[in-house]
């Protein structure tokens, strides 16, 4: 963690945040962009993920960190089950409802990642330098 200085330097950031543009597209057209209540729920979700990582890193604690990493990766399980009523309500394709899913898994796995890294890390964060 020692090479990273800003949120936008973590690779699942990185990740999170091609994933929420990735629901946005999706999302944007033909019956998915006319079912308000799922559009907006799932990009709020995709959203969240990004946010949580952020807004977690920059409290600059490593307890507040996990804490916002936790939710994030609720909110990448949350994005995964929105894409299964999606594909049932023919929004979107098999092949689509693959690709998005699976970058929610390896989200998901990042951020477990990085969350047992902190458990298991010195790492205190930088208000505590």
């Amino acid at each position: 963690m020692s090479s990273v200085e800003r949120f936008e330097d973590l690779e699942v950031w990185k990740m999170a945040r091609e994933m929420a543009r990735e629901i946005y597209g999706c999302s944007k057209s033909g019956n998915f962009s006319r079912d308000f209540g799922l559009r907006d729920q799932i990009r709020r979700a995709a959203v969240s993920v990004v946010s949580n990582i952020a807004e977690g890193f920059d409290r600059g604690g490593d307890r507040e960190f996990h804490q916002f990493l936790a939710l994030a990766k609720g909110s990448c399980g949350e994005v995964r089950a929105q894409l299964y009523i999606a594909l049932d309500q023919e929004y979107i394709i098999q092949p689509q409802f693959d690709s998005l899913s699976d970058r929610t898994f390896q989200v998901g796995r990042m951020l477990a990642s990085l969350m047992t890294y902190l458990r298991s890390s010195g790492f205190k964060g930088q208000k505590f330098k």
